[in-house]
């Protein structure tokens, strides 16, 4: 009796000494830039394009040099991010183009247990502002998939000024090209509306793709990059009091190429107009970041605010000049610049400042990380990710993963260590990314033994994965 009475008292001062984190309000923001190259940041050493607000986060948190993505395009890298687990695994070969009308059978299943399903089931407050990207068909609706409050549209992407472009350069890919073109581009009298031929024709992207408030189309003014910015400020005005998860997804710097007036002014020193409209567009998201981010401080949870900055895959480099220097490879490629991306967190108050962390992670670990906050057992054991706090708050060392595994039908990769296959239509290539992250020398016949290993592994995670679809 004595020993029960005794350890009783150990338990109870545990718990009057332990911090009131369960009583402490979970606050995350989540930003998803589309399309942005790992080079075009200022904190990934590119003084070209302004990003103070990105480079802002990683001053004040956490930047992820060898930070990953689940898939090189879109939308399975978006299903990745919010099923925590590798696309493929659940049979996710598609990016859900092109633009097909309500009722179409791809999507994100609802068998998938996702991010916002965690979160919402532990009281988080759940808002996706933005690109959705997985499905369109009424049970593909965030509704469906944890989220509490959308607004933004379904399919890959949308004119962030609709026709006629008012206010806006605007750059498009047309075949062919009208009468009086020069060296692959068209321009109108004026020079706001150029077409060039380098590309295959522009997709047409408003189709049964209207903008969104929850289930109701509504008409929207305000070019999207302004409407998502106020938007994410209303939905915190709203639920600044209690926890809250909220995803800006922002469909900036995805085509089309459309940089407001206002923001192409600022950028008039850069003289080839693709790579200006480019960038007006990448500093108007970033300056969004920012209005974001200043509301948090006016609301005073900044410091309680966990908030994460990433990509959705790499940059397509001749459709948007989104550079992934110095790696090889862009969007729809599994070398590193095809699924390497940049990769943000701050947390004032729980992790350290102006800290690089030069260990592999990837986009399946925000799964993890968030159902450790919210105790959620089951997300975690479902999640092919890894919980990430431990290792930035130095409870735990080393590597985060033994390996990385992706794959899309015939193409795909796999990492150990600093080893590195990458496969591309079946044919495969080996790189020993510590000598030579730019992948440009394969090393398959020069040391056969060490592929037949990486291939063997690859090829057991391979076997875990469904069919593809023929």
């Amino acid at each position: 009796m004595k020993t029960t009475r005794n350890a009783l008292l150990c338990w109870a001062m545990l718990i009057l000494a332990a911090p009131a984190a369960a009583d402490s309000p979970t606050r995350i923001v989540l930003f998803f830039a589309d399309d942005l190259g790992y080079g075009e940041t200022g904190c990934q050493g590119n003084p070209e394009i302004p990003t103070p607000q990105i480079d802002s986060l990683a001053a004040d948190g956490i930047r992820f040099t060898q930070g990953y993505v689940c898939a090189a395009y879109c939308s399975p890298s978006r299903a990745g991010l919010m099923s925590g687990r590798i696309p493929a695994r659940f049979g996710y070969h598609t990016n859900v183009m092109p633009h097909a009308p309500d009722g179409t059978e791809e999507g994100l299943s609802t068998d998938e247990w996702t991010l916002a399903e965690s979160l919402q089931r532990a009281g988080l407050k759940t808002g996706l502002i933005g690109k959705w990207h997985l499905g369109a068909g009424p049970r593909h609706h965030p509704f469906r998939h944890g989220f509490d409050h959308f607004f933004g549209f379904a399919h890959e992407g949308r004119y962030f000024v609709s026709p006629p472009y008012r206010g806006t350069t605007t750059m498009l890919r047309r075949k062919p090209l009208p009468a009086g073109s020069v060296d692959h581009r068209w321009y109108s009298a004026d020079g706001k509306l150029i077409y060039h031929d380098l590309l295959g024709n522009e997709p047409d992207y408003d189709l049964n793709n209207p903008i969104l408030r929850g289930e109701q189309t509504v008409e929207e003014t305000r070019d999207l990059t302004t409407a998502f910015t106020e938007e994410a400020i209303d939905f915190l005005d709203q639920h600044h009091e209690q926890s809250f998860f909220l995803m800006v997804s922002w469909n900036a710097v995805h085509s089309p190429l459309q940089g407001v007036d206002a923001w192409m002014d600022k950028f008039a020193h850069i003289p080839d107009i693709q790579r200006r409209i480019f960038a007006a567009m990448l500093a108007q998201m970033d300056d969004g970041m920012g209005r974001i981010l200043q509301r948090l401080d006016e609301h005073g949870i900044t410091d309680d605010t966990l908030v994460i900055f990433l990509s959705d895959n790499g940059g397509p480099t001749k459709e948007l000049t989104s550079s992934n220097a110095p790696l090889r490879g862009g969007k729809g490629q599994y070398y590193e610049g095809g699924i390497r991306i940049p990769f943000v967190m701050r947390w004032p108050n729980r992790l350290p400042a102006g800290k690089v962390f030069s260990y592999p992670v990837t986009a399946l670990d925000l799964y993890a990380t968030a159902a450790g906050l919210v105790a959620d057992q089951q997300a975690l054991e479902r999640s092919d990710g890894r919980d990430l706090l431990p290792y930035l708050t130095g409870a735990a060392d080393g590597p985060v993963h033994d390996d990385l595994f992706w794959c899309w039908r015939d193409n795909g990769a796999y990492r150990r260590g600093d080893w590195k296959l990458v496969q591309t239509h079946g044919n495969w290539e080996m790189f020993h990314l510590g000598r030579d992250p730019a992948e440009t020398t394969d090393l398959r016949s020069t040391q056969p033994d060490q592929f037949a290993q990486l291939q063997q592994q690859w090829q057991s995670y391979r076997n875990q994965m469904p069919a593809w679809p023929q």
